[in-house]
């Protein structure tokens, strides 16, 4: 199992990973370095614990916010396919009900030109 150093708040840490998801590993590392970094900036030195606790809430949040957003596009996107649905079955009918105004107009065109042909006289 490949394994990683990354650093987090200035320490390093060796992380096991499954295989080929060592740079995923690594960029979430920096992901989270990052988010430290701006609770050091906005609150100052208040404890390498707090920071660590106060940045894995703000990812918490973002990933809870993030879920609700993707709950709500996949429910547009159901709606959507939803109403794809039902238009395709209206032009199914109307695309039907036109074929059946043509065979009707070709039957009645049919009917006129035969009426207008003159009839052989025995």
């Amino acid at each position: 199992m490949p394994q990683v150093n990354v650093m987090i708040a200035g320490k390093a840490y060796r992380m096991a990973c499954g295989e080929g998801e060592e740079a995923h590993l690594e960029g979430l590392a920096r992901f989270y370095d990052e988010k430290i970094g701006e609770m050091r900036q906005a609150f100052g030195e208040i404890g390498d614990m707090r920071l660590h606790v106060m940045a894995a809430l703000m990812v918490a949040d973002e990933v809870h916010e993030l879920r609700q957003r993707v709950g709500r596009l996949e429910a547009d996107l159901a709606a959507t396919q939803g109403n794809a649905g039902a238009t395709d079955r209206r032009l199914t009918e109307i695309e039907d009900r036109a074929a059946e105004a043509l065979v009707a107009a070709a039957e009645r065109i049919e009917g006129v030109a035969k009426s207008l042909i003159p009839t052989a006289v025995g």
